[in-house]
């Protein structure tokens, strides 16, 4: 599949400051599951950015400004061929050691409950983590679900349907940083992905968060838990890192917030 994107960032810097410095995550790499075809990133200095790779394996460029009452836009397009794998990602090259997603930071803890039925199992890798894939779309509710249920109890992991006023659903970040913790409980590294999803629904596109855990034989595959699924060829991966603070697409010191417009489109 070819998937056109248009991500436009607005912000608004900080008064004070003589320089502004960006920090963007927004290049995409290209890999088993997809190839970048074009990627144009627009903004004010970029042409003298700082280009490297972080250790994460991620193409970052700093970008320094000077300080300007204006709006800062950073307008980035491009065309990705993607490829639909079942999720395996495989070993990329020039990446760090899995062993490195095996860290445990704040947003990735489980509760004990969530990971105490698979100690031990004799499971295959890949099987246990599509259980707790399911394990956490039962814990944390899914989109399709009206009203909200959850299914977990915090006494010992049995679990027992429940039905609860309909709230709103937590962001994908969580799904991903609670999937994250449960497979690093179980010593399996696990990593969190930033990126593009196409929504063939009336939705409105925004940045998507899915998890990657890393097997024996296969290496790398994605787990979406709040869709339920592997991710497909209507998924771009932008930037991976121990948890969305890591995998964030943009910093900025100071610090600003930016708004952001994406679309998502199947290219012509």
């Amino acid at each position: 599949m070819r998937l056109a994107i248009d991500h436009r960032l607005t912000l608004t810097a900080p008064t004070g400051p003589f320089q502004s410095v960006f920090h963007l995550l927004l290049t995409p790499p290209g890999g088993p599951t997809q190839s970048v075809e074009r990627w144009d990133i627009d903004m004010a200095g970029f042409e003298t950015a700082g280009r490297f790779v972080d250790g994460f394996g991620n193409v970052a460029h700093l970008v320094n400004q000077p300080r300007s009452e204006d709006e800062v836009t950073i307008h980035v397009r491009g065309t990705v061929s993607t490829r639909d794998t079942h999720g395996v990602i495989g070993r990329p090259a020039g990446e760090p050691v899995p062993a490195l997603y095996r860290r445990l930071t704040t947003a990735t803890k489980a509760p004990p409950a969530l990971v105490a039925k698979f100690r031990g199992t004799k499971e295959s890798r890949v099987d246990v983590l599509h259980s707790l894939m399911a394990r956490v779309g039962d814990m944390l509710g899914l989109p399709d679900e009206t009203p909200a249920q959850t299914q977990m109890q915090a006494d010992g992991g049995q679990s027992q349907s429940q039905t609860t006023e309909q709230k709103t659903l937590p962001a994908a970040a969580d799904y991903a940083h609670l999937f994250i913790g449960a497979a690093r409980a179980l010593d399996i590294p696990a990593r969190f992905v930033t990126g593009y999803r196409l929504n063939e629904t009336n939705e409105p596109a925004v940045l998507h968060a899915w998890a990657e855990a890393f097997d024996d034989r296969l290496g790398w595959i994605g787990f979406d838990p709040q869709r339920q699924m592997c991710p497909t060829d209507a998924y771009v991966r932008l930037t991976v890192g121990l948890d969305a603070e890591t995998a964030t697409v943009l910093r900025t010191v100071p610090a600003a917030e930016p708004a952001q417009q994406l679309t998502v489109s199947r290219a012509e």
